[in-house]
């Protein structure tokens, strides 16, 4: 099943993301190349693609996992959760209709 999951980062989080971007993105690279990842990104703090140093709000991460506890188990161990980028994060199940 799908699930959502949706993070909010802490204020001024952009130098935390910059330090374990490689091995949160190797993590989502993981569930690319097991066909488990629906849709991965972070959230611009301004109108813009890419943000510059306004940096983000948070991310979202849609990917397929066995059940809700396997979902919220891989969200613990996300390396931005350890570096202290992330101030909440929500999972929860999620269902594709479109397209």
């Amino acid at each position: 099943m799908w699930y959502a999951i949706i993070s909010e980062d802490v204020e001024h989080s952009l130098e935390l993301r910059a330090k374990v971007r490689q091995a949160h993105v190797a993590r989502l690279q993981a569930l690319v190349d097991e066909g488990r990842l629906l849709t991965a990104g972070p959230h611009p703090a301004i109108d813009a693609e890419n943000p510059g140093l306004a940096g983000f709000t948070g991310s979202l991460v849609i990917a397929d996992f066995p059940s809700l506890t396997d979902a919220q188990a891989w969200a613990d161990a996300d390396p931005y959760i350890e570096a202290g980028v992330y101030e909440k994060v929500l999972v929860k199940p999620y269902k594709k209709v479109l397209p």
